[in-house]
């Protein structure tokens, strides 16, 4: 049995930046609501969008090397899997989700026999024109037989999460996966997203969201067991698990369920006062953004990232009342946020042109990187706590 235990309001697709000559149209909007599942501790929406639609309506703009934080994330990434023992120096590697080939690349320059799996064909023509072989698909069961190949390492980051369905993309997995294979997938995890009252880590392209507990459930329904799970910086806390046909559960995963239980993960009640504390929040910010905007203070959102979005559409902050968004990457900027309508430039462009001016930081997981960053363009920036 399902029950709603989050509800969001409407929202547009959050990985979906908006072309000038794309204004004049409107872009799908749905509700963004999550359920949890009592019989398999699962967390997943309630409404689950067209899948081709969020990765190719618009072009998808998320890109794995879209900073020096993220290189050096998947440049760590490689370097624990390669000395981990899991993968020799013959070892195939599959990678769901591949995005533009950044970490690939780097198994690939290490001397790894390498193929990508991407739902963007904006991404895997990226990838493909840095020489790493990508096909253009959503992995699912059916698809992963077309490889007619078995892997000695899958690898899935923040991309099992958007799987409509889950059981499927795991029965392609278990096909792809050589019998002595693992596969290790990331996932922001859901006990933070609780914790710290994460809203923003919820949107459309998020279709599930996991726990160790519920993570385990799914897995050993289709003959894989989690033998290690590993805490991440990423994405503002991640957990990378690494699942096997042939190794088994160690207590490091029995810690990991222990303390979601803890938590009360898998109680409605929990939810309740979620939702009421972050209405809470969301009216404070709102009342301190109203005092400055009838000072006619400039209010600019750094970090134009999907996150980002699902806080704007949330609290209803739009053109009329932030004035940029401002990131750096190249797929981003000149374009306008899905729905608010907020433009999007770079920081130099938006924070050399005032004098007293308001931040407030989307990206709040590389917050410090940032701050550090814009005090360096404006010394006269205050930050505004969401």
């Amino acid at each position: 049995m399902r029950k709603k235990i989050i509800d969001l309001g409407m929202h547009p697709y959050a990985d979906t930046f908006i072309n000038e000559d794309q204004l004049s149209l409107s872009e799908p909007v749905y509700p963004l609501e999550c359920y949890l599942n009592k019989s398999n501790y699962m967390v997943s929406l309630g409404i689950k969008t067209n899948d081709d639609d969020r990765y190719n309506l618009y072009d998808y703009s998320y890109t794995s090397s879209n900073s020096e934080f993220s290189k050096k994330y998947w440049q760590s990434y490689f370097s624990d899997i390669s000395s981990s023992g899991l993968i020799s120096a013959d070892s195939k590697i599959l990678e769901i989700g591949s995005n533009d080939g950044y970490l690939l690349s780097v198994f690939q320059q290490n001397g790894f026999d390498v193929l990508g799996f991407d739902s963007s064909k904006k991404m895997v023509d990226i990838a493909n024109s840095k020489n790493v072989k990508t096909i253009h698909s959503l992995f699912t069961k059916a698809s992963s037989i077309k490889l007619n190949s078995q892997y000695d390492l899958i690898i899935a980051n923040n991309v099992f999460n958007h799987s409509n369905d889950p059981m499927d993309f795991l029965q392609g997995v278990k096909k792809s996966l050589s019998r002595k294979g693992v596969f290790i997938f990331e996932v922001p995890y859901w006990l933070d997203t609780i914790k710290d009252y994460r809203f923003d880590q919820i949107y459309h392209e998020h279709v599930s969201y996991f726990t160790v507990k519920s993570a385990k459930k799914i897995l050993n329904k289709v003959g894989l067991n989690i033998f290690k799970v590993q805490r991440t910086e990423y994405h503002g806390g991640s957990i990378r698990i690494y699942s096997s046909i042939l190794k088994t559960s160690n207590n490091n995963v029995n810690d990991f369920i222990s303390q979601e239980e803890a938590l009360k993960l898998f109680d409605e009640e929990t939810y309740v006062n979620y939702m009421k504390e972050i209405k809470k929040r969301k009216f404070n910010l709102m009342n301190k953004i109203y005092e400055l905007k009838q000072s006619n203070k400039p209010i600019v959102a750094v970090g134009a990232a999907a996150k980002g979005n699902t806080l704007l559409n949330y609290y209803g902050l739009n053109n009329g009342i932030i004035d940029y968004v401002t990131d750096n990457s190249e797929y981003k900027t000149g374009k306008y946020t899905p729905l608010t309508r907020i433009p999007i430039e770079t920081d130099e462009f938006v924070f050399s042109r005032y004098n007293e001016v308001y931040a407030l930081i989307l990206s709040w997981n590389i917050s410090s990187i940032l701050k550090t960053k814009l005090k360096s363009i404006n010394s006269n920036i205050k930050f505004l706590n969401p």
